[in-house]
């Protein structure tokens, strides 16, 4: 529930996101023909030759009392210089074109096409003044973005129903025009305000986002970004014969990815212009089926900088964020992951014939979503841009008792006040966008445990956010996914509050098959635990094996060949002296760190990574592998490369060539026996009757042998074995099911093609000898 002072200070909100709509001189109609402002008492500006040449204009009423002015903005501090247009002086070349002006209406929040013009709808609860400041398109983008603009000031009396400021503005262009806000307000930092006029705001309802053209373009690394619309082009035509994969969570096998990284090697042998894009994706679905895979989680595809280190003298300023986890605005995809610099509108447009494609070839899409915190950095090093400036105090968890603060749960300098109604309601309503307007199948929710704090930072036990999430009817075809922890030490594995509906990222899983495989002592229980779904932690009410999102690699940590290569962290390159990234790796180098030519290491290291791929997929729940992992990528023993745009994190295809006949092979063989074989994909959590453990060692810390049967109704049994001692195990087979044989499908221990036979190898007999660090699998036949 929430504790008090939240609903204190929500109670005392005046917002008309949950409150019916106050009397006003503004009504929810007032766009309309009824509250017209003079239409005809226009008044003819200019501005003065040493501005822009941008054309615009407004027309000017004592009832709608809006001013305009031209200012050059300010970008990344900056000092502008005002330009005021002025009236009929002699200096002026040329005349802009009046606009008429209405009083707007509040909802919907962001741009909206009215009956009469463009509507702007902007939440605030502490501003005092708010202008709308508009670029209009007879300029390059870039350009304008660095240029000046023509301001509109809305008065409160006219122009704010509740808390939300709005203006409509007639024979606007219907596309192409870049927008944001200046916000003025309360200077108190002590009780969390962080107004500034000076800067131009993003919108943070904006559906689109413009800025640099070309993903790591250092000539415009301190460009602005703006919100802008798109009301001329055609709805996206989805296609006749469309359908939404729709797989059941228990049959997924996920792919974590990044979109720039997948085709950014020039090795991905793709045209210059379409490597690290949406439509690049495209191109590479083919190896993703040929992989097996049948769902995608996109790290971050919502508009970022990836030129945030770089915009002060710091030990990372050379390094480029190729990650994504650094918000700008909820709603609008990555722009420069977009074909050809083509800009914001031809990024959603690419957006969604990627999604079409996937889901033409039958894989679904999951976002990896960052509402835990956003790009704006902490106070001592600010990045304004929306949110911040905007309503500090509503957005961002604030320590009142310590003059005003930003709270930091995230790690990243401040933390979204998720579980505040307008914040709350602006998350909702950013992901059913995603549903709707891009047709995206799930959400992975990074450092969920975020969303699960109140005002204070204290943990809920009914986050209201997450409950929301769980009931949304739009959201109710999705799949959602917790990372169920955060950098404040809420440890949610588990225990995550789920409403039967979020699944979770098992790190605990994680943990323990790499302890096990690399054969730390006493974990054969915890092994076994795991791999029949976690039971311990996911049996309870309705709960399913599925909800546990079982992994043993993912972007932040070792790639599957570092975590058989490497001992220790190697984040030398990342400038933070080793203090980055985790120390708890459960790693082991197989006896040398890094790369050797000696032979019998690095084929323990090709067995191992073997054993983690084998034990992975045929563990109950949804198994998620990393991109990469399938040719066995290296990023050197860095466990954190957020900020590397380089071969340490992007896809090397020439690699993948090389490995195709063995390492590719045994990876997809096995994703691909895991989706034709009921048994790794129960719906329930395993009965006496579906599983059969040959053990009677459990509780001796020094066994680290383990051999299970999973049963199948059909008499197509499963007999698997891992041994993680330094020495061969000679087990006794159980006897096959009547009127069948078992066949050697799985043995990790041989070269390929040997390790993975599919029709399988008979004449097993009643014992087999299990090689060192290796496993095998046995399938009962006819």
């Amino acid at each position: 529930m929430l504790n008090s002072s939240f609903l204190s200070e929500s109670s005392s909100t005046n917002f008309a996101l949950f409150t019916s709509l106050a009397s006003t001189n503004a009504s929810p109609s007032s766009s309309g023909n009824s509250s017209l402002l003079q239409m005809g008492d226009t008044t003819r500006l200019k501005w003065s030759r040493n501005a822009s040449s941008s054309s615009g204009g407004q027309g000017r009423s004592s009832k709608a009392r809006s001013s305009v002015k031209r200012r050059t903005t300010k970008v990344y501090g900056r000092q502008a210089r005002e330009r005021v247009l002025e009236e009929e002086a002699p200096e002026m070349s040329e005349t802009i074109p009046s606009f008429k002006i209405f009083p707007g209406q509040a909802f919907p929040l962001g741009v909206s096409e009215v009956d009469n013009g463009i509507n702007f709808a902007i939440f605030s609860q502490h501003a005092t003044a708010v202008t709308l400041c508009l670029s209009l398109p007879q300029r390059g983008e870039l350009d304008r973005l660095a240029g000046s603009m023509i301001e509109f000031s809305l008065d409160p009396r006219v122009n704010k129903t509740g808390d939300i400021w709005h203006i409509c503005i007639e024979d606007l262009p219907r596309s192409n025009v870049l927008y944001g806000y200046r916000m003025a307000g309360p200077k108190d930092w002590d009780t969390g305000h962080r107004f500034d006029s000076s800067n131009v705001l993003i919108d943070p309802y904006a559906k689109l986002v413009e800025g640099r053209r070309h993903f790591g373009d250092a000539k415009h690394k301190l460009s602005k970004f703006l919100g802008t619309y798109d009301f001329d082009s055609l709805p996206f035509d989805w296609g006749d014969n469309y359908n939404l994969p729709n797989i059941p969570e228990k049959d997924l096998v996920m792919y974590e990815m990044n979109v720039r990284a997948f085709t950014a090697d020039e090795s991905s042998c793709l045209d210059p212009n379409l490597r690290g894009t949406y439509a690049g994706l495209i191109e590479k679905i083919p190896h993703l089926l040929e992989l097996g895979i049948n769902a995608v989680e996109l790290l971050p595809v919502f508009e970022f900088d990836e030129f945030e280190f770089q915009r002060r003298p710091n030990p990372r300023d050379h390094m480029i964020n190729t990650w994504g986890y650094s918000t700008i605005n909820f709603f609008a995809p990555m722009s420069r992951y977009t074909s050809g610099g083509g800009g914001a509108v031809s990024a959603s447009w690419e957006f969604k014939e990627m999604v079409k494609a996937f889901h033409g070839a039958g894989i679904e899409v999951i976002l990896d979503v960052v509402y835990n915190h956003t790009n704006e950095a902490d106070d001592e090093h600010p990045y304004t841009t929306s949110f911040r400036g905007i309503d500090n105090k509503v957005y961002y968890m604030v320590d009142l008792n310590n003059k005003g603060q930003l709270l930091n749960f995230s790690g990243c300098g401040n933390t979204l006040h998720c579980n505040h109604p307008v914040v709350m309601e602006l998350i909702l309503d950013s992901l059913k966008h995603w549903v709707v307007e891009y047709h995206i199948d799930g959400f992975r929710f990074d450092l969920a445990s975020v969303l699960c704090r109140g005002t204070d930072g204290s943990p809920l036990n009914a986050p209201p956010l997450i409950r929301a999430i769980a009931k949304d009817a739009i959201l109710s075809r999705c799949k959602i996914i917790a990372e169920p922890w955060d950098c404040g030490g809420l440890y949610l594995v588990g225990s995550f509050p789920n409403w039967d509906r979020w699944a979770e990222w098992n790190g605990k899983y994680r943990d323990d098959l790499r302890r096990f495989i690399k054969g730390d002592p006493g974990m054969k229980g915890a092994f076994a635990t795991r791999v029949a779904g976690s039971a311990d932690l996911y049996g309870v009410n309705k709960r399913k094996p599925y909800h546990s999102v079982n992994f043993v690699l993912a972007h932040d940590g070792f790639t599957i060949y570092d975590l058989v290569s490497y001992n220790f962290k190697h984040n030398k390159a990342n400038g933070e002296g080793g203090n980055d990234g985790s120390n708890d790796n459960f790693s082991w180098n197989c006896g040398f760190e890094g790369e050797t030519d000696n032979a019998d290491i690095k084929a323990l290291r090709f067995r191992q990574m073997k054993n983690f791929h084998l034990a992975l997929m045929i563990s109950q729940g949804t198994p998620m592998m990393l991109m990469g992992d399938e040719y066995g990528h290296t990023r050197y023993g860095n466990n954190n490369s957020y900020g590397h745009d380089t071969a340490i994190n992007n896809f090397q295809w020439q690699q993948l060539d090389a490995r195709k006949s063995d390492h590719f092979r045994f990876f997809s063989e096995v994703i691909k026996f895991r989706r034709t074989h009921q048994v790794f994909r129960h719906e329930n959590f395993l009965s006496k009757g579906d599983v059969t453990w040959h053990e009677d060692n459990w509780d001796n810390p020094d066994s680290k042998f383990l051999a299970f049967t999973l049963h199948d109704n059909s008499g197509g049994d499963i007999y698997l074995a891992f041994n993680a001692h330094d020495y061969c195990v000679k087990v006794s087979i159980p006897p096959p099911p009547q009127r069948r044989q078992w066949c050697r499908v799985v043995d990790t221990h041989l070269a390929s093609p040997d390790d993975f036979v599919c029709e399988g190898v008979p004449g097993i007999g009643s014992t087999y000898d299990v090689a060192p660090y290796s496993s095998i699998l046995l399938e009962a036949k006819p």
